[in-house]
């Protein structure tokens, strides 16, 4: 949640362009033109330049350019009201983004936002440029290649038509060549999730410009790695070791599951892959009998779960195999 709504998550990074996007729609409305359009000339007031302030918001003091008529008609008042603390405007543009683009819920929202009626071509205007920026961020450029990417679903209650409903939200996110985290993209879909979403979403991914992935971290849904495998056959697949530790303690008994973990832990904690590997065994060995399912499922998903042994080796071999000259990366 942190690459979201922390101090340097996207909703940090898009606040001040958003609020700059709602100051020139704004001045738009109040001079009764677009920029640059011709039935501005000798229109008696023009656009005169910008000035920067500085705002606090919840993710810490930003800067804004706010725009300025040459008349000096224009008082900007999503500013204004709020002086140099937006805290509460920048709720209400999440409100915003929450609510959709209805009329009626986004002069609500407004209404409240600046404390005036606000007409509806205005609404039309700031909605617009708003969705605008949303749709340019999900649908941007990305890197040719990720060594590691991680694929998740949050799940949500959404209002929608009336009733809400329990939506998954598909999220990614990458790590580039450099060692930089960034959100790939987030997807709404529908009900729970699915495979055959994320077959979409790996597969929107590379109509974005990805090129290769070295290793992708996942759970343990079923089809999952053959969604990755559909759209990048040559990814390694890293299951998620929380996820198969879960899934295995359903099928120990309460009074057993502190000395289960104990022995589990010498397997994913071990230094080396055979170091692992005979551990296993040895949980098989005193545990096998009895609790079959949960030390079967350690086994039967091993390779995917033992990947981080090799990352290292493997992230090399790979760079060697597919960029012999070694140009591209160095």
């Amino acid at each position: 949640m942190d690459d979201f709504f922390g101090r340097d998550g996207i909703f940090a990074r898009l606040f001040a362009n958003t609020l700059e996007e709602m100051l020139e729609a704004e001045l738009s409305k109040h001079l009764g033109y677009e920029k640059h359009e011709a039935r501005g000339r000798n229109s008696g007031n023009s656009r005169n330049g910008k000035y920067a302030k500085k705002v606090r918001t919840s993710s810490g003091e930003t800067t804004v350019s706010v725009p300025r008529d040459r008349n000096g008609t224009y008082k900007p008042q999503v500013v204004s009201r709020y002086s140099n603390n937006t805290n509460e405007l920048e709720e209400k543009i999440l409100g915003l983004y929450a609510k959709g683009v209805s009329t009626r819920d986004i002069e609500e929202t407004l209404g409240e936002l600046y404390g005036v009626s606000v007409s509806s071509s205005t609404i039309s205007k700031i909605t617009e440029k708003v969705q605008g920026m949303v749709k340019a961020w999900q649908t941007r450029p990305l890197g040719a290649i990720y060594p590691l990417i991680y694929l998740d679903a949050i799940h949500l209650k959404i209002r929608q038509e009336g009733r809400v409903i329990n939506t998954a939200v598909y999220v990614v996110l990458g790590v580039d060549l450099t060692g930089r985290r960034d959100v790939l993209g987030h997807w709404v879909g529908d009900g729970a999730e699915g495979a055959n979403f994320w077959l979409t979403v790996i597969s929107d991914l590379q109509a974005r410009g990805v090129e290769d992935v070295f290793i992708a971290c996942v759970d343990g849904l079923a089809g999952f790695s053959d969604a990755i495998a559909a759209v990048f056959p040559q990814t390694i697949v890293q299951r998620c070791i929380i996820h198969q530790i879960r899934t295995s303690l359903r099928y120990v008994g309460s009074q057993d599951q502190k000395a289960f973990m104990r022995d589990l832990k010498t397997v994913y904690k071990a230094a080396t892959r055979a170091e692992a590997e005979t551990n296993l065994l040895k949980l098989d060995e005193k545990w096998g009998d009895k609790y079959a399912i949960a030390v079967r499922s350690w086994e039967n998903n091993w390779p995917e779960l033992a990947a981080f042994y090799v990352r290292a080796a493997v992230t090399l071999v790979t760079l060697s195999r597919r960029n012999p000259t070694g140009d591209l990366y160095n």
